[in-house]
């Protein structure tokens, strides 16, 4: 079965890319966290280690899309009948507590040298580091970005957006070695990590707030409320819809509604009006499980 041109989020195919993915990812970060490591020791740069701690972020990114997969791959249980998805906002927290104090250790290193910078040392070593991390990275996001095409995975999206940052902020460390080496712009190897710690601190700061909608249950944005009804409403039957209720744990969104239907329409019938509009729902949204009771009103 498909919705919306991807395979069903449960198909065996669709679940074993989908694993595939986040641990190539999860591989990747800790391979470029090792040779950054080692190429800032030699180098005593700050924009590498900008851009090390941005691998450690890219690392328990992923360990998180991964811990999410492997939950909605779980069936609910008796202890969970609504499943494990609010383990990966409960992850996030946790990892938004890491990503700040490593952006904040960042700042502290980096502040003191725009005042006294210091030159970069063998910054041969990190460009050919960083260029290793760049076709690492590339590679990646390729094969994400096909792991989308056939599963629409909306964690797996979120990643591969964020990798193909990275290759921007790859670049323009790269571009902060080569100045600083040979034309002696040390100054830049500390605005750039700069630069690099505020958006680490912007990042956890927005999966902080991402992370704690979902353990609170926030509701679905207003675009996909709206949706939502009109894809009910676009049924013959439908008279009207009200009391939508939405939220989502992890991967998956929960929505109840009620339906207005015919209240002299036989029992049957508006059964099966409910299962179609359910139907054309999961469609517009794969990951959703839905809940409708069925209003009676006056026939017209």
């Amino acid at each position: 079965m498909r919705a919306n041109g991807f395979p069903m989020p449960g198909s065996v195919t669709a679940l074993r890319l989908k694993r595939l993915a986040t641990f190539a990812a999860v591989a990747v970060a800790a391979l470029l966290i090792a040779m950054k490591l080692a190429a800032w020791l030699l180098t005593d740069s700050v924009a590498l280690l900008s851009s090390l701690i941005d691998s450690l972020l890219d690392a328990s990114a992923s360990l998180v899309n991964l811990i999410a997969v492997h939950h909605a791959a779980r069936p609910a249980d008796d202890d969970h009948r609504f499943g494990h998805g609010k383990a990966e906002p409960l992850a996030g927290i946790g990892q938004t507590l890491f990503i700040g104090a490593s952006g904040m250790l960042l700042l502290f290193e980096a502040v003191p040298r725009l005042f006294k910078p210091v030159p970069v040392e063998q910054a041969g070593i990190g460009i050919v580091v960083m260029l290793i991390s760049i076709a690492l990275t590339l590679a990646l996001v390729v094969f994400q970005r096909h792991v989308v095409r056939k599963t629409g995975s909306v964690a797996i999206d979120a990643d591969s957006l964020h990798y193909t940052s990275d290759l921007l902020i790859n670049a323009s460390i790269i571009l902060a070695l080569l100045l600083s080496k040979y034309l002696g712009w040390h100054i830049l190897d500390p605005v750039f990590a700069i630069g690099i710690a505020v958006y680490v601190l912007y990042t956890a700061t927005r999966i902080a707030r991402n992370s704690l909608d979902i353990l609170m249950d926030r509701e679905l944005p207003d675009a996909e409320r709206a949706q939502i009804e009109a894809i009910c409403l676009q049924h013959p039957d439908v008279r009207g819809v009200h009391d939508i209720r939405t939220r989502s744990s992890g991967i998956t969104r929960f929505i109840q509604l009620h339906l207005e239907l015919d209240g002299d329409a036989p029992l049957r019938r508006t059964h099966a009006v409910a299962v179609a509009v359910a139907a054309s729902i999961r469609e517009a949204f794969p990951d959703a499980e839905v809940i409708i009771h069925q209003d009676p009103v006056d026939s017209r």
